[in-house]
C-alpha cells in the first residue's frame, strides 16, 4: 500500500509506508578536465539516505580541503559546473536529477543576500518569484524574521547586518521556501566561536521544526561531532567516502554536549581518523555508536 505526498504543485511523489530512499549516490565520480590533465573531485562516492517520516537527519560532512564535500553538495542541488558527475547514479525523492528543484534549499558561507533589498525582502524574495502577493509573502517573511531571531530589523540593508545576522537571513530565506533537502556548506566557517555555537543551535531548533534532511559540511571537527547524528569521513587524492560514522542526535544545547565527558573524546579520534586518511575498525567512542566503512 503506498501513499501520495506531494513535493510541490508540480512533483507528486509515491512512497510506501517503509522509509523511502530520499537521496541516492551509486557509484558516483566527477573530474574535470580530460585525459592526463583530468582532476578527480570525487570518486565512487555511494551513500543512502533515507526519509523517515517525522525525522529528517543532519548529515555531516568533514575532511580536507579538497576532497570533494562541496561536490557532494553540488551534485545533490543540480548545479553546474559539479553537476552532471562524469559517472555513476544520482538520485532525489526517487528520481534522477536533471537540475536545480525548489526542494533542495542551498547555504553556503557567502550569504547570497541582494545587496539592493532589505532584510524583510530578502527573506520573502523566493516567494515573491513564485508570484506570492506581497501582504502574504511579507507576513510570512516576518514569522520567519522571528524564528531566527531578527525581529526589528526588518527594513535593515545587508551592509548594515553583522556576518551572524546575514547568515540567519540567509537560512531564513532558504528555508521560508519549506525545501525537504537543506545543504549547507561550511555556512559558519568566518563566523566567531561564539556566533557559531549560536548558530549551530539555531540550526538544530529550526530543523526539529522543519523535519528537513540536512547535509552540512565542515572543516570543524567539533561541529560535525555536534551537529551530525550521522558523519560521512572524507579522504582526499582522490575524494572518498571512507567512513559512514554515527554520532548522538544534538538535542542539547552545544554548550551542554561540550560538557559531556565523552564529547572531546570522540573528537580526539575523529581527528585522529582524519589525520590517518584510512577506514578504522571501530565507531566512534560514544555509548550506543555504529560504524559502517565504505573503504
Amino acid at each position: 500500500m503506498t501513499d501520495q505526498i506531494t513535493l510541490s504543485p508540480e512533483t507528486p511523489v509515491q512512497v510506501s509506508s517503509a522509509p523511502a530512499e530520499l537521496v541516492v549516490f551509486r557509484n558516483v565520480t566527477k573530474s574535470f578536465g580530460s585525459g592526463e590533465r583530468a582532476k578527480i573531485a570525487i570518486q565512487n562516492v555511494s551513500f543512502v539516505v533515507r526519509n523517515t517520516p517525522g525525522s529528517g537527519e543532519l548529515i555531516t560532512i568533514v575532511g580536507p580541503s579538497g576532497c570533494g564535500k562541496s561536490t557532494i553538495l553540488r551534485i545533490i542541488a543540480g548545479l553546474a559546473p559539479q553537476f552532471p558527475p562524469t559517472s555513476g547514479e544520482v538520485r532525489v525523492f526517487g528520481k534522477p536529477v536533471i537540475g536545480p528543484d525548489a526542494n533542495r534549499g542551498l547555504v553556503d558561507q557567502k550569504y547570497s543576500l541582494l545587496p539592493n533589498l532589505t532584510l524583510l525582502d530578502n527573506v520573502a524574495f523566493g516567494l515573491k518569484l513564485k508570484k506570492m502577493p506581497k501582504p502574504e509573502r511579507h507576513a510570512i517573511a516576518h514569522e520567519w524574521i522571528k524564528k531566527v531571531g531578527l525581529a526589528g530589523n526588518e527594513r535593515k540593508y545587508p551592509s548594515e547586518l553583522s556576518g551572524g545576522m546575514q547568515q540567519r537571513v540567509a537560512i531564513a530565506a532558504t528555508l521560508i521556501l519549506k525545501p525537504r533537502i537543506l545543504l549547507m556548506d561550511e555556512p559558519f566557517g568566518a563566523l566567531d566561536p561564539r556566533t557559531r555555537l549560536s548558530m549551530q543551535e539555531l540550526l538544530v531548533s529550526l530543523w526539529r521544526e522543519q523535519e528537513t534532511t540536512v547535509f552540512f559540511v565542515t572543516h570543524s571537527a567539533e561541529e560535525a561531532v555536534y551537529l551530525g547524528d550521522r558523519i560521512y569521513r572524507m579522504g582526499s587524492n582522490p575524494g572518498r567516502l571512507v567512513e559512514e560514522l554515527e554520532a548522538p542526535r544534538p538535542d542539547i544545547s552545544p554548550e551542554e554536549m561540550r560538557a559531556q565527558p565523552w564529547f572531546s573524546q570522540t573528537v580526539r579520534e575523529l581527528l585522529f581518523r582524519l589525520e590517518q586518511d584510512i577506514p578504522d575498525e571501530k565507531p566512534l567512542p560514544f555509548p550506543g555508536a555504529r560504524l559502517r566503512n565504505h573503504g
